[in-house]
């Protein structure tokens, strides 16, 4: 057991004691991620609705589209009570220890497979200058962590909507590990609310599986060595195990929030904050689509926004006919970037001459000025905002993102500007499910 347990360590990776409720009534417990659906409160008024009455992860997370409500400081309180409430009334079943390899069918993929387990937080380093084992893969906006760490901060639980992604071509090591979960009945097998699709989970807790997995971790660890190792790279250059496909912002908060810890109580090598439970996905799983994050520029007519965007690299404009032609001509190949512009039945094609991911020139654009800018998951959404009556808005479209080539990118030049691509659309996104003790 020791050997399994440094064959993880070196990897980045604990196990968890995982918490599930003791009666599952997971179409009332496992809610959406709370990054989605950030403009759109009446679907959240929608999740509380379909959760009322029933022990939910509603009420342990904050969901962002309520972040700059003035009660804030209430919310989370009671997100921290109903977290002492649940641990202490018999809400959840004993803690089991173990991973939990699970499937999740959306409305738009099925089967796509997942790893729960716990990584170690001293592993992992947003800074756009490091290079270690967990890495981030977009920019991240310090402004962005004090709300988030407040809610993590002395927070009785943990329930993660951080994806991690491996770099495994073959797409062996996580269907290798559903041979082995599969022999045992799932622990849950559910519907997921507002027509989501399905999630299934299986535990893995024992030690033959464990030493797969670490032996797993083993070899793509040596793969990434070689693979991603760059011109002036150490011998000893640790791997690029990890890239983390969803929450950046999550982890980033779970980081500082361990770092203050550890900071406050000094010589303190391992606490529960120090660890972050997550769920590791592979980059190859056919399940696995990435999506542009599209923008909407609020208070910004359509001219406004075609000015802004003049100053990119080789800027031209066009206009379309309408937005199925708008969507088409954005998404054709092009030797520089492609945006569509949207404001109600105004639709016009931008195009540039800079390559590359097109957030890469697009973003510094939208940072230099002082804009009410939000990102959105799903060109129906999109279209929605930026044809709304009651607040001025217009609608970026951005063209459909390579998953290819993300660890090379990642590895070469750190992490992509922030919001660059999204794994699926908004219904997509991780469920909140297990959780795990904190403080």
């Amino acid at each position: 057991m020791k050997e399994i347990q440094r064959q993880l360590g070196a990897a980045g990776v604990t196990i968890p004691e995982i918490l599930l409720p003791r009666e599952l009534n997971s179409e009332r417990w496992a809610v959406i991620a709370c990054d989605q659906f950030t403009q759109d409160r009446a679907y959240w008024e929608q999740v509380k609705k379909t959760a009322a009455g029933s022990p939910s992860t509603f009420n342990l997370v904050f969901p962002e589209v309520f972040l700059d409500d003035e009660n804030r400081n209430r919310r989370i309180a009671d997100i921290h009570q109903a977290m002492t409430d649940y641990v202490n009334g018999g809400v959840f079943a004993a803690p089991r220890r173990g991973m939990v390899y699970l499937e999740r069918d959306t409305p738009f993929n099925r089967g796509r497979r997942g790893l729960v387990a716990a990584i170690d937080l001293e592993q992992y380093d947003w800074n756009p200058q490091a290079r270690p084992l967990i890495r981030s893969t977009e920019g991240t906006v310090p402004e962005r962590l004090p709300p988030r760490m407040d809610i993590r901060r002395n927070a009785p639980l943990e329930t993660p909507h951080i994806l991690l992604l491996v770099d495994d071509d073959a797409d062996s090591l996580l269907p290798a590990l559903a041979e082995r979960a599969k022999k045992k009945p799932p622990v849950y097998q559910t519907e997921l609310m507002l027509h989501s699709g399905g999630l299934s989970g299986w535990f893995l807790d024992d030690a033959d599986s464990w030493a797969f997995f670490a032996e797993g971790l083993e070899e793509l660890s040596r793969r990434a060595l070689t693979r991603y190792a760059t011109g002036d790279s150490a011998p000893n250059e640790r791997p690029f195990l990890f890239a983390v496909g969803d929450g950046n912002h999550s982890l980033a908060t779970a980081k500082a929030v361990w770092e203050e810890y550890k900071t406050v109580h000094a010589g303190l090598a391992a606490h529960p904050c120090r660890y972050a439970l997550v769920e590791i996905e592979n980059i190859y799983d056919p399940a696995i689509q990435f999506e542009p994050i599209h923008r909407v520029l609020f208070n910004k007519n359509f001219d406004e926004t075609l000015q802004l965007l003049s100053v990119l690299p080789g800027f031209s404009s066009r206009p379309a006919a309408d937005r199925a032609e708008l969507i088409r001509l954005t998404g054709e190949p092009s030797g520089g970037s492609r945006f569509g512009i949207v404001s109600h039945n105004r639709f016009a094609l931008v195009e540039t001459s800079e390559g590359g991911i097109a957030t890469a020139s697009l973003q510094p654009a939208l940072d230099r000025q002082m804009l009410s800018i939000d990102y959105i998951h799903g060109t129906e959404e999109l279209f929605r905002l930026a044809s709304a009556d009651e607040r001025p808005a217009t609608g970026i479209l951005l063209p459909p993102v390579k998953k290819s080539g993300l660890f090379e990118t990642v590895a070469r030049t750190g992490p992509l500007p922030r919001k660059s691509f999204s794994m699926g659309e908004a219904e997509e996104k991780r469920f909140y499910m297990e959780c795990r003790k904190l403080f």
